[in-house]
């Protein structure tokens, strides 16, 4: 006859994944004449949870090289964006206690997808794009069987003496 006993253990309890497509204004010093590049660098990050989602809240800098005076000169024009995402998460585990470790993954950092000069000619326009995965772990009950016997082992049984040499 088994028994059964519950354990108390830490495990994931909820998860979430969003995906986010973002429009920046980015303001250069000089009046662009054309795109040269567009990247994206310095994302970082750190999250929370707040009720029945967690909050993940960022900044990483957009950095545009144009060229400008009729594309005879270039620059390069930084901005940092801030950023805060709502992710809904789907529990497993309805009755989990403590639950507010909070991990995120990245799973495409901030990238550009389309970088433009504005209809006024004097902005750039940057599309840009990321998705994070979360994980929320606390703590929750199994039940596992405990079973009345044990396997016997067959060992091989092994002598020694030792001498204590001084």
């Amino acid at each position: 006859m088994s028994q059964y006993r519950e354990i108390i253990t830490k495990s994931v309890v909820a998860k979430g994944r969003k995906y986010t497509q973002t429009h920046h204004t980015v303001l250069p010093p000089n009046k662009p004449s054309g795109i040269l590049g567009c990247w994206i660098i310095n994302h970082e990050y750190k999250a929370k949870k707040a009720g029945d989602k967690t909050e993940v809240f960022g900044t990483y800098e957009i950095n545009v090289w144009y060229s400008y005076h009729n594309h005879t000169k270039t620059a390069v024009v930084t901005e940092k964006v801030e950023y805060k995402d709502k992710i809904k998460l789907s529990y497993r585990d309805d009755d989990s206690k403590g639950d507010d470790d909070v991990w995120v993954k990245v799973i495409q950092q901030p990238n550009c997808q389309e970088a433009v000069i504005s209809d006024c000619g004097t902005k750039i326009n940057v599309q840009a794009e990321r998705e994070l995965s979360v994980e929320v772990t606390g703590e929750t009950k199994i039940v596992v069987s405990v079973n009345s016997f044990e396997d016997e082992w067959e060992c091989e049984r092994e002598t020694a003496e030792e001498h204590d040499s001084k």
